[in-house]
């Protein structure tokens, strides 16, 4: 049988985070939103609150619906603030040792029935289960980011998650209106497998001088109907994490097919991570993005 899940918590204000905390705050559940930092939790409310009035604007949601969505959203600064959640979703960054380290200051403080969730992009879900005093109630939820646009959201049991916790956040995820996808607990799961390939290609080609960065994105844009050519998905999604994805799949599935790309590796040891640095393959400082090679 699921449990319904009322308030949940949401660890990590970044993109992610915000992204989660918003569609659970206007679906009417009650979020308690945590962050190691105070500023980031500030901004990450602003940035929630400009969502929201996009929404209004385009005739999505009325501002009743925002106005309660940002009621139910309420700051956490301390995992003790989370223990009376029936769920607390983690969205840090994409680095295995700072979510073991969250997980293990978080779950001597959580109701032994709370379920505990990661957004992971690609790190073993039962490894990380392991690392909690309750694998049983430990399950992958991966969103999609951007968190309020994207349908879909994969589904990943551990090995030893149980069938009520994996019915409680199908429950969940059908309840927010999005798309399930469950997938095996395989390195990157599904979409990320074939998406980050993909893009580690397209910087391949880029580093090969195949192509420069304009023209790829271009080939790729109009010649398969991207929406978006790989190179600029790469810096929505942050280099740094495409590369922390691309070692997950080299490592865990030992195929030289996934060495990432001399390239990605030099752009993010130079800081240059996409968007949020304002600079990747694309530099964003001026009024429009420009190629950098």
């Amino acid at each position: 049988m699921a449990t319904e899940i009322r308030k949940i918590g949401v660890i990590g204000a970044g993109q992610m985070g915000s992204g989660i905390a918003h569609v659970c705050a206007l679906a009417g559940v009650d979020v308690r939103f945590n962050d190691i930092s105070a500023d980031r939790l500030a901004a990450a409310r602003e940035l929630i609150d400009g969502n929201l009035r996009r929404q209004v604007s385009k005739g999505a949601i009325s501002d009743a619906d925002r106005a309660a969505a940002l009621e139910r959203i309420v700051t956490a600064p301390t995992y003790a603030d989370l223990g009376a959640c029936d769920l607390v979703i983690e969205a840090a960054t994409e680095d295995e040792q700072v979510k073991r380290k969250i997980f293990s200051e978080l779950c001597p403080v959580l109701k032994p029935e709370t379920m505990v969730a990661t957004n992971t992009s690609s790190i073993s879900i039962t490894r990380l289960a392991a690392s909690t005093d309750r694998p049983e109630r430990f399950i992958g939820i991966h969103f999609m980011n951007p968190v309020p646009l994207m349908q879909l959201v994969e589904l990943i049991r551990g090995i030893a998650t149980e069938d009520e916790t994996f019915d409680s956040a199908r429950a969940l995820i059908d309840r927010l209106g999005k798309t399930v996808a469950v997938s095996e607990d395989f390195p990157a799961f599904m979409v990320n497998r074939i998406l980050l390939p993909m893009i580690n290609e397209a910087i391949y080609t880029l580093y090969e001088g195949v192509g420069s960065v304009d023209a790829i994105d271009t080939a790729m844009r109009l010649g398969a109907n991207h929406p978006m050519g790989p190179l600029q998905l790469a810096d929505f999604i942050g280099l740094d994490t495409c590369l922390s994805i691309m070692q997950v799949l080299y490592e865990g599935l030992a195929d030289s097919k996934y060495r990432p790309c001399p390239l990605l590796v030099k752009y993010v040891e130079a800081g240059w991570l996409g968007r949020k640095t304002q600079r990747g393959f694309y530099d964003y400082r001026g009024a429009e993005p420009v190629p950098t090679r």
